[in-house]
């Protein structure tokens, strides 16, 4: 199931918006380096999708880092950091309450990457020319 697909039906366009706002204002924080913390400047952090709760009080924010090295690492920065994320981003959206910010591991990369590497595997490609020739 697809993170955009919430329990109950769809996210509203409120939520979407919302969600797009908080990602772009965390990635500018981070390629600026705002934030002070040794291990994020050390890395290079992606924010690769934001998903709100409904109320929007609640940001779930998916990271990955470059090649997904130290992400435990990275996650803990993250978390060391939420307060001053968390005003930052009510200072850039203008809501009537700054979400609660939660931080998790984007995993969608590696997914993408087994299956590019299922794809290139030499039991697959021979089924596909075997089906092709069918």
């Amino acid at each position: 199931m697809s993170r955009l697909h919430q329990p109950g039906g769809e996210p509203s366009q409120r939520m979407l918006r919302v969600a797009e706002l908080i990602r772009h204002g965390l990635s500018d924080l981070l390629a600026r380096g705002d934030v002070r913390d040794p291990v994020l400047e050390g890395h290079v952090v992606t924010i690769s999708d934001v998903q709100m709760s409904p109320d929007l009080r609640l940001a779930t924010i998916y990271v990955t880092s470059l090649g997904g090295k130290d992400m435990e690492a990275v996650l803990a920065a993250l978390e060391r950091n939420k307060r001053f994320l968390r005003s930052e981003i009510a200072q850039r959206i203008n809501l009537k309450f700054a979400p609660e910010v939660r931080f998790k591991a984007d995993r969608s990369f590696e997914a993408g990457s087994k299956i590019d590497a299922l794809l290139e595997s030499p039991r697959v490609k021979r089924d596909l020319a075997k089906a092709e020739k069918e």
